[in-house]
């Protein structure tokens, strides 16, 4: 498909993506400075059922391979109470057929795959995203007072 596009081409036109800024696709783009990334330790509200917590905190540097996982040194169960930090949930430790090791399991060893850090960054696109919560709040207050749902 991407030949018969390119063979279409003028010759010498460079293809752009809007999404790489002004930068055609064979030329290597210069990143954007990194920002402060988000470091408050808040825990924020996830936003739908068995979504991963964020990453509240730098990460810059951590070491997380094969060998050595960062995160553990205060996430991990044995030193999350002396830490103060959210231990690893107990699915973490968990096979893929359900049975309990005495580990973190391979397949959640890689924390970054889910948990992610924010940074304070404006939204690329606009979102109008909202929670199942912040919905039932809503229908419940724009219910008329005293008048019961209508049931179909």
């Amino acid at each position: 498909l991407c030949m018969g596009v390119a063979s279409a081409q003028p010759l010498g036109q460079k293809f752009h993506d809007n999404a790489r800024g002004p930068t055609p696709i064979m030329e290597a783009t210069k990143p954007p400075v990194l920002g402060n990334a988000v470091n408050d330790d808040v825990r924020r509200t996830r936003n739908y059922a068995m979504q991963p917590p964020i990453i509240p905190h730098r990460v810059d540097g951590y070491q997380i391979d094969k060998n050595f996982n960062k995160c553990l040194d205060c996430h991990s169960r044995t030193k999350a109470e002396m830490s103060q930090a959210v231990p690893v949930s107990i699915t973490h430790y968990q096979d893929r057929d359900g049975n309990m090791l005495g580990q973190v399991s391979t397949r959640r060893y890689f924390c970054m795959q889910c948990h992610v850090p924010q940074d304070p960054v404006r939204p690329l696109v606009s979102n109008t995203f909202v929670d199942v919560d912040t919905l039932l709040l809503q229908s419940l207050r724009n219910q008329a007072p005293g008048k019961a749902q209508k049931k179909n």
